[in-house]
């Protein structure tokens, strides 16, 4: 008998626990910590923090408030964007070079310019994240609204709908699965784009990036992997909430 997809979500991360458990205990790992020390690291990071007195929920609440304001900042602007270049075929001509001219530069090459601009802090980082969300919903958002099938628009406006009913009831439904997949792409992004952001420095000595090179400089590499657990989570958390939302506004699919 076959096992349902809903179990092997829960046992395919078991799985690879017990396998990290099983090549840490054998020594194949290195200086890798296993998955109880890591756990253990957790508590640590907890009760006493790192530097002390920096405990994990302030350093997960600052990088949680980076990447959220980002990234609200990022799909605000994309999706508006993304909406009019699918829509006008001028304005993706007028849009596109500029955007795949500025696409493929990473977003740490821009942190020079975010700390003269805007100083180091939250703001810096949220810079940086915005530019690693905004381009995978621009995307697509863009690739989701050419792909809705012509005849739609042409019969809304048959019957006399306006453009911006057009947009809003039939280009904007029909490309919001491509929409939200950029979305989740971005949200990953968001947080690979903090965790360096937050290598470089941080003013308020909080941030998991910030945490785990602390960690490596004391060569706390059971620390280092809590850090990286805890973000994971972190954001699986997020992309959990994004596809209950998804399923919320799709329901019709």
């Amino acid at each position: 008998m076959w096992v349902s997809s809903t179990k092997w979500k829960v046992i395919s991360p078991i799985a690879a626990i017990l396998l990290w458990q099983l090549l840490a205990s054998a020594g194949l790992l290195g200086k890798t910590p296993s998955p109880w020390q890591a756990v253990e690291g957790i508590w640590f990071l907890i009760d006493t923090g790192l530097p002390p007195g920096y405990r994990l929920w302030g350093h997960a609440g600052a990088s949680l408030a980076r990447v959220l304001a980002g990234f609200a900042a990022a799909c605000l602007v994309a999706v508006p964007i993304g909406v009019l270049m699918g829509w006008s075929k001028h304005l993706d001509a007028v849009l596109d070079p500029l955007v795949e001219a500025v696409r493929p530069v990473p977003p740490l090459a821009w942190l020079p310019f975010a700390v003269l601009w805007f100083g180091i802090g939250l703001v810096s980082s949220s810079f940086i994240i915005f530019l690693g969300v905004f381009f995978p919903v621009l995307l697509n958002t863009v690739s989701g609204v050419k792909s809705v099938d012509p005849r739609l628009p042409e019969a809304a406006r048959t019957l006399g709908a306006s453009e911006a009913t057009i947009l809003g009831r039939v280009l904007v439904p029909g490309a919001s699965p491509s929409i939200i997949t950029g979305i989740r792409i971005g949200m990953g992004i968001g947080w690979m784009t903090l965790v360096a952001a937050e290598m470089t420095g941080v003013k308020s000595g909080y941030g998991l990036g910030y945490m785990i090179l602390t960690a490596r400089d004391y060569a706390r590499y059971d620390l280092v992997a809590s850090g990286i657990i805890v973000i994971g989570l972190l954001g699986f958390a997020m992309d959990t909430c994004i596809r209950l939302v998804e399923k919320r506004l799709l329901r019709w699919r």
